[in-house]
């Protein structure tokens, strides 16, 4: 991905595209000629303290990377009793070349749990744009015992995909959360499930879907 954009406050990542999308079937493949930027409004949550969190579009305009440092929940043994859950909300504001719209396609996630026998942890997330509803969230569960990298896909079908409205910049929003229960087989150990890595970051992949506005 091009470089990184700390969450700080109002920043942007500039790339350049390839061709416009003309169909359909085409779209994911073919992002709108010009540039996209990206301003991040607001960061907020226990998943994602300041400079804890960074974003950056990749060099085609088909996706963006948001990249978390501290992102862990944990359960269990001597652990803080509201540690068990951890979220993170992102308000992004999303410049689009004129006459086109963008939908989230679908978003990758990864990171590491260690859960022990009787534990369980859950990653789920949803995405809405300002003044529209949210998407139904998206869950993906884990049982222990558990030791190791996980990954989860959210994808949507074309059918579904919501578009940013023609014409009107809306900010678009992105709501995660990390979740763990000891349970009550070991509940003297600790617990624990990141969105994380081994060089200590998690890329959080959203991979966009381009469409044509009609002409006015």
């Amino acid at each position: 991905m091009a470089g990184g954009l700390l969450l700080s406050g109002a920043v942007a990542a500039l790339v350049t595209t390839v061709l416009p999308a003309q169909s359909p079937s085409s779209v994911f493949d073919n992002p709108p000629p010009d540039k996209i930027v990206i301003d991040v409004a607001t960061v907020n949550g226990s998943g994602c303290p300041a400079g804890t969190a960074a974003v950056a579009v990749s060099p085609d305009n088909t996706a963006f990377t948001v990249t978390y440092s501290e992102y862990m929940a944990k359960a269990g043994g001597g652990s803080d009793p509201t540690a068990f859950r951890k979220n993170c909300q992102l308000n992004l504001v999303v410049h689009v070349p004129q006459g086109f719209t963008y939908a989230i396609a679908s978003a990758d996630y990864r990171g590491f749990a260690s859960l022990q026998k009787g534990a369980s942890g859950t990653q789920k997330a949803s995405y809405y744009f300002q003044g529209s509803p949210s998407t139904v969230p998206r869950n993906h569960p884990l049982t222990g015992p558990y030791s190791d990298d996980w990954q989860a896909t959210d994808d949507t079908d074309w059918a579904q995909l919501v578009w940013a409205p023609c014409g009107v910049l809306r900010n678009f929003n992105i709501n995660t959360e990390l979740r763990v229960n000891a349970g009550t087989t070991s509940p003297d150990k600790v617990s624990f499930m990141t969105m994380d890595s081994t060089d200590g970051d998690i890329s959080t992949v959203y991979h966009l879907a381009w469409q044509q506005c009609p002409p006015k």
